[in-house]
């Protein structure tokens, strides 16, 4: 009998040790390291979440990426804890998300920039498009106004004076003096197909989707978005609750070093551009 009980006791302690073994391994961040998982689009965010890897490693944070290849999926996942961050949005899409679905999310910081770009199989320039050009574009609202920013920089349209630029839609063009049709329907994922079908007259993609259909924005976008003065940063998105999360804290940090912000120059060529 008294062999019997030593074996049980025995036992149960082994499973009380195990248990702690398994707690300490987990996301909980108890044991010495801490596990992050972060949601991203494969191109380039996933790509500088590898790079950031072995810096967080040295940090003691274990670092997994789950790729998706929407923009909706991302922040669902976050709010239902199935992720601890994400990084694919930028802070007007970021804000708009948390306005229309009540999300208790935080901006735990910036990372890059993705100027948007302007292709063309059939003109060289934006000058070359002709009166009553097709304008292929996201069906992204939160993009809308960046695109006809863009547009107005370059001198093709002009927006209403009142109306907030990142909030601008097709209905807020005050002079369209070529007569630009704008088809708003696409999702932006599909624009790079769209590009190759040679449909519409000039298609505008997010230079992620771009890079990630083997396009090169510095090089084959027959226009680009500048850089200076762009409030289309991409972030890393936690839940209020985590803003003082130091395992977070420390993702930015690294993401934002010098490290890093070499790799985005040396990777991408200004098709990708550190943020200020």
């Amino acid at each position: 009998m008294k062999k019997k009980l030593s074996f049980i006791l025995v036992l149960c302690f082994t499973l009380i040790l195990a248990a702690c073994g398994s707690s300490e391994d987990s996301g909980s961040g108890d044991g010495d390291e801490k596990k992050l998982t972060i949601g991203a689009s494969n191109v380039p965010h996933a790509e500088i979440l590898e790079q950031a890897k072995p810096l967080l490693k040295e940090k003691g944070i274990d670092l997994e990426i789950e790729v998706f290849t929407d923009y909706v999926m991302p922040n669902k996942a976050l709010e239902d804890g199935s992720i601890d961050a994400n990084y694919f949005q930028h802070i007007p899409y970021f804000e708009q998300q948390v306005a229309d679905n009540e999300y208790d999310f935080a901006n735990a910081g910036g990372i890059h920039i993705e100027p948007i770009g302007v292709y063309s199989k059939k003109y060289d320039s934006l000058e070359d498009l002709p009166k009553g050009a097709e304008i292929i574009m996201s069906s992204s609202v939160a993009d809308h106004g960046r695109i006809l920013s863009m547009l107005e920089a370059e001198g093709l349209i002009t927006l209403k004076e009142d109306v907030e630029k990142v909030k601008a839609t097709v209905d807020d063009i005050a002079e369209n003096p070529k007569n630009l049709k704008f088809k708003t329907d696409i999702e932006a994922p599909m624009l790079t197909q769209v590009y190759n079908n040679d449909e519409g007259d000039a298609v505008l993609i997010n230079s992620n989707y771009a890079i990630d259909a083997d396009l090169v924005p510095s090089e084959d976008a027959i226009a680009l978005e500048s850089p200076e003065d762009n409030p289309y940063v991409n972030i890393i998105a936690i839940r209020t609750e985590d803003k003082d999360n130091e395992a977070v804290k420390t993702l930015v940090e690294v993401l934002q070093s010098e490290d890093i912000q070499n790799f985005i120059n040396e990777e991408y060529k200004g098709s990708v551009i550190p943020a200020k």
